[in-house]
């Protein structure tokens, strides 16, 4: 079972994260941080929990009264897991929260930095460049078709030139 702190721990933190600052803090990726920890001990304690109904289950097979012997151990294996299963889904909703927090928290300042005089003429200046280059790759092609145009004229030339008399 989940200890009493973590449980008042995961209250806490389900309170406060309700009406959380702004701006992205390390308190709060402190706190995430803090609820994964919270995650893997309820893992854990889940991981225990099918171990001993496992083994409470194959015992069972050396009974004679098999089916109501895997059905205690079945309803043993519930209240054991019940309780586990409510504060994972109280923390999981938690680290949603903080999560969708956090990533909203990103977008706002990367629309910031964005929006930000030096990326507009950052962005200005690539497109600039990027528009030369495609005006330069487009003289490029067509120098290159109107050579291939000339090339049969230019072999006739090359090849009357070459002839001797």
């Amino acid at each position: 079972m989940l200890s009493i702190r973590s449980t008042i721990l995961i209250s806490i933190l389900f309170a406060t994260s309700l009406g959380g600052p702004a701006l992205a803090s390390p308190a709060e990726e402190a706190e995430l941080d803090q609820l994964n920890k919270i995650e893997q001990e309820l893992e854990l304690q889940r991981d225990w929990a099918k171990y001993r109904w496992g083994k409470a289950s194959s015992e069972c097979y050396q009974n004679y009264w098999v089916n109501s012997c895997l059905r205690s151990a079945r309803a043993d294996y519930r209240k054991e897991i019940d309780p586990i299963r409510e504060q994972e889904v109280a923390l999981h909703e938690v680290q949603r929260k903080l999560r969708e927090s956090l990533k909203t928290q990103e977008d706002a300042k990367r629309a910031a930095e964005r929006a930000s005089p030096e990326k507009a003429a950052e962005r200005a200046a690539n497109q600039g460049e990027f528009d030369q280059k495609q005006k330069d790759a487009a003289a490029r092609a067509a120098d290159l078709e109107q050579r291939r145009k000339d090339a049969p004229k230019r072999a006739k030339e090359n090849k009357a030139g070459t002839q001797l008399d």
